[in-house]
């Protein structure tokens, strides 16, 4: 386990397919690039073509080329060439905010979640040298995260109106084939497969390694799983009873990682139905639950006596001090992952050892 403080706050953060560097968004218009050497990290380019907060960084492993959006509407493909880091514009024709990215596991499209109720599908145009977008619209609200299906041709969406939705995503001319889906022959681009409802914001989605699976975390503190191999959606949901969670990682087919609001990365399985296992970061040893929150109100009333003040500043037993808001993959091994990273708005990137 590695833990290093890179910002006041990390909006985002993408590792380069050997985990050697990361890309990071110091909760402002730019991207911070690090080297890691052990467990330091070395700040090597900082990139500013954005003008606004970076919302969304994803690094592709086999072509090395990071693509970063933004709340100024616009995203950015880097090339290396020439020991720097070199922008491409690319106009995602939106109106609002763009909120997430991430790359095609074939890396020959990107999806650009935003605030406009759609998805930017973004693909280059080999004749005329730059990159161009189609929308997947139908949905009612802000488009929160968006993942790739492992066929190349379906996107899951996460909505804040309280819909998880997969999409036809296929391009002819640019996928080379139509993949056969679990509701049949894939249909025209940006017809909708099937919608699942939350009760509450869609915070994030995320397909599991095979493709059969879809999971997605709710604001209204939930985990749910859908089964779509049969087509339409067997779901699965569990109902956590502390702060909602939100982003999340499958580490293997039956085993995934949930981060949020309480700081500390929690395991789910699926053990004859999705369960709760453990919380993975055991703190300091310190109190915890009833004991801590009785604690906490003490230390404040003793404060208020002594100092006149009327708060203090407590520390957290987790390794994270504040909302955890992103995890990603730093190491596989085939298709389950060995190792991962998160990052929040304590500044933190904590490398985490995958549970088994």
């Amino acid at each position: 386990m590695a833990q290093k403080r890179l910002a006041n706050c990390i909006t985002c953060h993408a590792w380069n397919a050997d985990g050697s560097k990361i890309a990071l968004c110091p909760n402002n218009n730019e991207i911070h690039v690090y080297g890691r050497k052990g467990n330091d990290f070395v700040l090597e380019h900082k990139l500013t073509e954005h003008d606004q907060v970076v919302t969304g960084i994803a690094w592709a492993p086999k072509s090395n080329r990071i693509v970063s959006c933004s709340e100024d509407r616009n995203a950015y493909v880097w090339r290396w060439e020439n020991n720097q880091w070199k922008p491409t514009l690319v106009i995602l024709r939106i109106n609002r905010a763009a909120t997430d990215v991430k790359w095609s596991p074939e890396e020959n499209k990107f999806a650009v979640a935003s605030g406009a109720k759609c998805v930017s599908v973004c693909y280059f145009e080999e004749d005329n040298d730059w990159w161009v977008s189609k929308h997947i619209k139908k949905h009612k609200s802000t488009v929160l995260k968006v993942d790739w299906h492992p066929n190349n041709c379906l996107i899951a969406t996460a909505s804040s109106d309280f819909k998880c939705r997969v999409f036809a995503a296929h391009i002819k001319g640019v996928d080379k084939n139509a993949p056969d889906t679990p509701w049949g022959k894939i249909p025209a681009f940006g017809e909708p497969l099937t919608e699942i409802d939350c009760g509450g914001w869609v915070q994030s989605v995320q397909w599991s390694p095979n493709g059969s699976k879809l999971a997605f975390v709710g604001h209204d503190s939930t985990l749910s799983v859908a089964d779509i191999s049969g087509g339409s959606p067997s779901v699965d949901t569990v109902r956590w009873n502390e702060l909602p969670f939100r982003d999340l990682l499958w580490i293997n087919d039956s085993s995934i990682v949930c981060c949020g609001h309480d700081c500390n990365p929690t395991l789910f399985q699926d053990k004859g139905g999705w369960k709760f296992q453990k919380k993975l970061d055991t703190g300091a040893g310190a109190a915890s639950g009833e004991g801590a929150k009785a604690n906490s109100a003490f230390k404040t009333f003793q404060t208020k006596v002594d100092k006149g003040a009327e708060t203090v500043e407590t520390k957290l037993t987790t390794k994270h001090q504040n909302c955890i808001t992103w995890v990603a993959v730093y190491k596989k091994a085939g298709a389950n992952v060995t190792q991962y990273s998160t990052s929040g708005l304590d500044g933190n990137v904590i490398i985490w050892d995958a549970p088994k």
